[in-house]
This record gives C-alpha cells, structure tokens and sequence, in this order.
C-alpha cells in the first residue's frame, strides 16, 4: 500500500500523494467550468461590438477601453482554457504535479485578466448610458466588489485559518 500523507488543517484527509494530486485537479477543472463560461461569453459579445455601426463613433478613450478590453478577456479565454490544452500534453507522463501547479497558476492569472475585462466592459456600457463621470464611479465600485470577493475575503479566511492553525 502506497504511503499516506496529511493534507493539514482542521479538516486532515488521510489520502497519499496521487489521490490529493486528483482531487486537487477535479476542484480545480469544476472552478474553471463557472469561470470559462462566463468569460467565453464577454469575450464572444466584444467581438461582436467591433462591428455595430455604433461602434464608428466611439471616443478615443472608449476605443482604448475596448482594445484593453478585447485583450484582457482573450488573455483570460487562453489562461481558463489553458490547463485544459497542458493536460492533453501531459497526458500519461506522469505529470499530475506539473499539471496542478500550473493549471493553478493559470486560473489565478486567467481570474486577473477577467476581472479587467468585466471592469473594462462594465465602464463602457455606463459611459454610453450614464456619461463619463457616473460611470467612472460606478466601475471603481464595481471594480472593489470584485477585488474584495475575489482577493480580500478568500485571503482574510486564509490568514485567519492559518493564524488558528
């Protein structure tokens, strides 16, 4: 029987290398699931904005938004969908240690770029509806909420778990 290790934490598994190496890669494609889908779909209606006649007459600063818009959800689409195309390499290599490391890495990454494209679509649909203040507002605070669900309160937890630990 293979050697067991201890995960750590209040809630131990007594599983060996290779079953946390599974289970660590199982949560991580059913976080990728949520994730793809919604930035598959921002960046499918970006593409589409290119070529409404109303995008002829956007302002400079909103094509700019655009561009870094378009990019940050595409860069996002490659990162979320990323690990999918290092595991079919990978494949029966024995690898499954390089494949959570780096499939890991590219969702936090592909989590980055998303959070600027929903911030880059959110402003400029407001600045279309609302004009440039209110929207420039409207996004920070969008913008917080995100961060704050996003990075603050998964580290608060972290740090506060591990200072209990």
């Amino acid at each position: 029987m293979p050697p067991r290790t201890r995960s750590g934490g209040a809630d131990e598994r007594n599983e060996t290398e290779a079953e946390r190496l599974d289970r660590n890669y199982g949560e991580l494609l059913q976080e990728l699931r949520v994730a793809q889908v919604g930035v598959q779909i921002l960046f499918a209606a970006l593409l589409t904005v290119a070529f409404t006649p109303q995008f002829r007459e956007i302002t400079s600063l909103q094509r700019g938004t655009y561009v870094v818009t378009l990019l940050a959800s595409s860069v996002a689409t490659a990162c979320l969908i990323g690990p999918v195309a290092f595991h079919r390499v990978v494949f029966r290599h024995s690898q499954k240690d390089d494949l959570v490391r780096v499939a890991h890495r590219m969702a936090v990454a592909g989590m980055g770029f998303l959070l600027v494209a929903v911030v880059g679509a959110v402003l400029l649909i407001l600045e279309e509806v609302l004009g440039q203040t209110p929207a420039y507002w409207y996004t920070a605070a969008v913008a917080l909420v995100i961060i704050v669900l996003w990075v603050v309160v998964p580290l608060a937890s972290r740090t506060r778990r591990e200072s209990s630990d």
